[in-house]
C-alpha cells in the first residue's frame, strides 16, 4: 500500500527513528502504527513509542505546592505563540488557575474551570483572556497530589517546559527536602512511564516478551535459551519504564529506590506526576511534510 508523508512523520515523531527506516516499517507492517512500532522495535531501532511526546505547544507547566508541603496541584495551560505565554495576563490567569486548583484539591479540567474566579467561573475568566488577547488558550490537564505524613518535591524545567512533582511518605528528616528535589530532577529527565512494575499491564509485558524473543531468534540463539534469558530482558524493561526501578540519573549505577535507601531519609516514593509541553498535541510542521514528501519519492 501507498505509505503517505503524514504516516511517516507520525511513526518519526513517536519513535525517533529516521525517515526511511519509518517508511520500510510501514511498508511491513501494511501502514499499521503499532505494528510498525513493533517491528521497528524488534530491530533494535526503537526502544519505545513515545506516543507523539516530542510535538510541541506553546503555554507553560506550573504547579504550586502547600505551605504544609503535604499537598500540591499541577496543571498545564496552553496557547497558540511563544509571546503569548509570556504575556503577564496569560502568567496572571496561570498563577490563579493554579492556586485554585489546589485550594480545592481538583484533578478535573470541568470542576477547575467550574469554580468561581473573581466573581465568575474560571472557564469563562479565561474566555475573556482569550477574547482580550486574541489567541486560542485551553487550560490543558490538571492533577492533585497529596500525602498524610512526608512532602511533595517539585521541579520545574526550561521555564515551564517540563513541571514534576514527586510525592514522599515517611518521616520528615533533615534531608528529605533535598533527595526530594533529586527525585524530581531524575522524574524530569529520564520520563518514566509507572512508578512501579505492578501498574504495567499484562498486555504489554508480553509485548516486550514477544519484542525479546525476536530479537534473540534473530541472533540465532536456540528456543531453550531464550525462555532463559527472557527475565533479564523483562527485568530490563521494568527498570527502563517504572521509576522506582530506573537507574538513578546522577549515579546510574543505582536504581532510584537504592539511592533512597542509601541516603538514609525514612521516607519512599509514592508517587509522581510528570507534565511536558504540548505533549500529544498535534501541531502544523509544513516543512517536516515536505522534506518527508520529497524523501517518499526517492
Amino acid at each position: 500500500m501507498a505509505i503517505t508523508a503524514a504516516q511517516v512523520k507520525e511513526l518519526r515523531q513517536a519513535t525517533g527513528v529516521g525517515m526511511m527506516e519509518c517508511k520500510k516499517a510501514l511498508q511491513e507492517s501494511d501502514g499499521d502504527m503499532d505494528k510498525a512500532v513493533v517491528w521497528l522495535r524488534e530491530r533494535g531501532l526503537a526502544r519505545a513509542a513515545k506516543k507523539a511526546g516530542r510535538t510541541a505547544a506553546e503555554g507553560i507547566v506550573i504547579f504550586r505546592i502547600s505551605e504544609t508541603g503535604r499537598e500540591a496541584a499541577i496543571l498545564e495551560l496552553n496557547c497558540e505563540t511563544d509571546f503569548s505565554a509570556k504575556n503577564s495576563a496569560f502568567l496572571d490567569f496561570a498563577d490563579k488557575a493554579i492556586s485554585l486548583a489546589l485550594s480545592h484539591k481538583t484533578d478535573s479540567i470541568d470542576t477547575l474551570k467550574a469554580i468561581d474566579c473573581d466573581g465568575i467561573p474560571l472557564g469563562d475568566a479565561l474566555a475573556g483572556l482569550i477574547s482580550k488577547v486574541g489567541e486560542n488558550m485551553t487550560l490543558r490537564r490538571v492533577r492533585y497530589l497529596s500525602v498524610e505524613q512526608g512532602l511533595i518535591s517539585g521541579y520545574s524545567h526550561m521555564g515551564g517546559k517540563i513541571g514534576v512533582l514527586v510525592a514522599l511518605s515517611g518521616d520528615i528528616t533533615e534531608q528529605l527536602p533535598a533527595v526530594g528535589a533529586d527525585l524530581a530532577m531524575h522524574v524530569a529527565a529520564c520520563s518514566p512511564k509507572y512508578h512501579q512494575r505492578d501498574e504495567v499491564q499484562a498486555d504489554e509485558l508480553e509485548q516486550e516478551k514477544e519484542i525479546a524473543r525476536v530479537r534473540l531468534r534473530e541472533q540465532g540463539k536456540p528456543e531453550e535459551i531464550i525462555e532463559k534469558a527472557l527475565m533479564g530482558q523483562v527485568n530490563k524493561f521494568y527498570s527502563d519504564v517504572c521509576f522506582l526501578e530506573q537507574p538513578f540519573v546522577k549515579e546510574p549505577k543505582q536504581s532510584v529506590t537504592q539511592f533512597v535507601q542509601q541516603s538514609g531519609v525514612k521516607a519512599k516514593p509514592t508517587g509522581f506526576v510528570r507534565y511536558q509541553l504540548g505533549e500529544g498535541i498535534e501541531v502544523r510542521e509544513e516543512n517536516f511534510a515536505e522534506e518527508v514528501a520529497a524523501q517518499l519519492k526517492q
